[in-house]
């Protein structure tokens, strides 16, 4: 069992509200990028070269970025980096709005521009929303920020859908402006001198050699390369089916549920039901030999469900919960941007792989990502878990003093009556 971090200060509603609304801004923005460079590349005739450098620069510049933003991050005051941020991303949005012809090159530099705008400051907003949550709580806000997300996204999908897309890159720059707004809010604190005097120079390779980080570190990796080479095979084989309509709903729900889970019944717990069962689906659907047959469609049903599932418990896990609780205050911005890393690199093997994976039967393909997704439980058997046990203890015991009140009260009801 970990220790709990020491010397937090108090937690203020005000900044797990500005925490947590910064993230479902940057979040939201985030999962239209990928649009707009879309968007920009329909207007142009690329070759699969091109389209491959221009997604793997996108993935690059994120990592890259992200990595430089975690070390800048502690040279400076954190509002003041959130700020420069925030306007970077304004105007690598805005970009596409104010060119009027566009060539290669151009879709080279605007993704690599909003690659570089999201994942600078990525890390320090990690860190200031673990900054501004408690251990016991941090797992039901991280399900409410994104049970906000995934609900709104498809939303925005729509209205990106419905207008020009210059419109749309005017659009989305004026809500990645919006979160100037709500930075605003924050109060000039003393507290931000402290963090700043808190920050320790903790390097990459001492993250990752500390035991309890790498256990947890290698079972992401681990389902993020499998994912990396499933998912071409799953887009081929889901591309007309409907249901799959479903699954940001259904993954929406189940992050409140995973987050609220996380700080019951602790977050070592809720990360091995997800791996489990995601390695039962692959299991399942391993031995479909065809999607015709009503037994095989329900078989594909139930897949897409529990992929939903896990997803939504790896997301609210991995992005949010784990690194913050693995860390301690005023020093997480490494934790998250090393974390994080193997789900941008997963982008990258799968664009790259994507022409040759999917000539891979699926049968087989599945059944061996169910097998290295049971390999990926081995080194969570020996992790720690991150939520300290007497907060565990606290609320077996607090719900047993309920219980015990009310049937004291039965009697007490049933002996006055008598």
């Amino acid at each position: 069992m970990l220790k709990e971090p020491l010397g937090e200060p108090s937690i203020v509603q005000k900044d797990v509200f500005i925490a947590s609304f910064s993230l479902f801004n940057v979040f939201l923005w985030w999962y239209i990028i990928p649009l707009i460079i879309e968007s920009v590349l329909s207007v142009l005739q690329v070759t699969r070269t091109q389209n491959t450098v221009i997604w793997v620069a996108y993935y690059l510049a994120i990592i890259g970025s992200s990595l430089v933003g975690s070390i800048l991050s502690s040279k400076t005051s954190r509002f003041k980096f959130f700020y420069f941020w925030t306007i970077l991303g304004v105007i690598s949005t805005s970009l596409p709005a104010l060119l009027s012809n566009f060539v290669v090159a151009h879709v080279l530099m605007i993704s690599i521009l909003l690659g570089v705008s999201f994942g600078l400051g990525m890390p320090s907003c990690l860190a200031y929303f673990a900054d501004c949550t408690s251990v016991e709580n941090r797992g039901r806000i991280s399900g409410v920020t994104f049970l906000a997300t995934n609900l709104s996204a498809p939303l925005f999908a729509v209205l990106f859908g419905m207008l020009d897309w210059k419109v749309n890159s005017l659009i989305f720059a004026a809500w990645r402006a919006f979160g100037l707004i709500v930075f605003s809010l924050k109060p000039k604190r003393e507290e931000e001198r402290i963090v700043s005097e808190i920050k320790r120079k903790n390097s990459f390779m001492s993250i990752l050699n500390s035991k309890s980080f790498a256990l947890y570190f290698i079972a992401w990796l681990i389902f993020n390369f499998i994912e990396s080479f499933e998912r071409p095979i799953l887009d081929y084989i889901f591309r007309d089916f409907h249901y799959i309509l479903m699954a940001p709903l259904i993954g929406g729900v189940f992050t409140l549920i995973a987050g609220v889970l996380c700080d019951r019944i602790g977050r070592k717990r809720v990360v091995l039901y997800g791996f489990v069962i995601m390695g039962v689906a692959y299991a399942i659907i391993g031995i479909a030999p065809a999607v015709s047959a009503p037994a095989v469609l329900f078989s594909w049903y139930f897949f897409l469900t529990i992929e939903s599932i896990s997803w939504a418990i790896f997301f609210v896990t991995f992005i949010l919960i784990l690194w913050g609780d693995l860390s301690q205050y005023g020093n997480r911005e490494k934790y998250y941007v090393i974390g994080e890393i193997p789900f941008f690199i997963s982008d990258i093997v799968r664009v790259l792989s994507a022409p040759y994976v999917a000539l891979i039967p699926a049968t087989s393909a599945f059944s061996l990502a169910s097998f290295f997704l049971f390999l990926a439980v081995l080194p969570l058997l020996y992790a720690p878990e991150t939520l300290p046990e007497r907060k565990i203890e606290l609320r077996r015991l607090r719900k047993y003093v309920e219980k015990a009140k009310k049937l004291q009260q039965k009697y007490v009801e049933k002996d006055a009556r008598e």
